[in-house]
């Protein structure tokens, strides 16, 4: 896979998004029960248009998320699934390694659920203002392995938010659309996040890291 274009705009990226999560969660039916991370990881790089459409508030999440997706990419040349990594990692004993792959997968799949849990506060609120849509699912998903400093400067962009409209405008949907396109996603992401879960937790790898 070739190095990430981060300005590379998508006319539609919520099809996009859930068009690849949804070819990527059908690694469940095939007869090799492993996910390719090099096709995980073209999945994943979809995602950072709806950070970037947040704003400031989410500056520091598209950061991060986009250097450890990154460092994904460069694992992809040598391995060839995500249990891989935990494989290599484990034997090394460097999974919470800072920089180690199993590290950064474990920040990307974060990275992945707080777009899921952003997508179902939206669903669950007609409030025009993204405050407590996106306040709500950052508690829910990233603050707890967040320094005080990044939570208090994320909770401070909150304010930047763009409104409800602008967000869609910016992703070119309407309601409508975007309702079909956010739980398409939610429903497909969902069994990928498990599996990511499953490869730490079976090797007795607790995730409050």
């Amino acid at each position: 896979m070739p190095e990430m274009e981060e300005g590379e705009d998508i006319e539609q990226p919520l099809t996009a998004i859930a068009e690849a999560f949804e070819e990527l969660s059908k690694w469940r039916k095939k007869e090799v029960h492993h996910i390719r991370l090099d096709t995980f990881c073209e999945a994943a790089s979809l995602v950072s248009v709806l950070f970037r459409c947040l704003g400031l508030a989410f500056k520091f999440a598209e950061l991060e998320y986009m250097a450890k997706l990154q460092g994904l990419v460069e694992a992809s040349k040598t391995c060839p699934t995500l249990e891989d990594i935990l494989v290599l990692d484990v034997a090394s004993d460097t999974v919470k390694t800072s920089g180690s792959c199993s590290r950064n997968l474990r920040r990307v799949r974060q990275g992945l659920d707080l777009v899921r849990a952003i997508f179902e506060q939206l669903l669950s609120s007609d409030d025009t203002s993204l405050k407590e849509v996106a306040s709500t699912a950052y508690g829910q998903v990233c603050a707890p392995y967040h320094t005080w400093a990044v939570r208090t400067a994320v909770y401070a962009g909150m304010y930047t938010l763009p409104s409800r409209e602008q967000l869609l405008m910016k992703l070119n949907e309407t309601e409508q659309s975007a309702e079909k396109k956010m739980k398409r996603y939610i429903a497909a992401s969902h069994p990928i996040i498990e599996y990511i879960d499953k490869l730490y937790l079976s090797r007795n790898i607790t995730l409050d890291w």
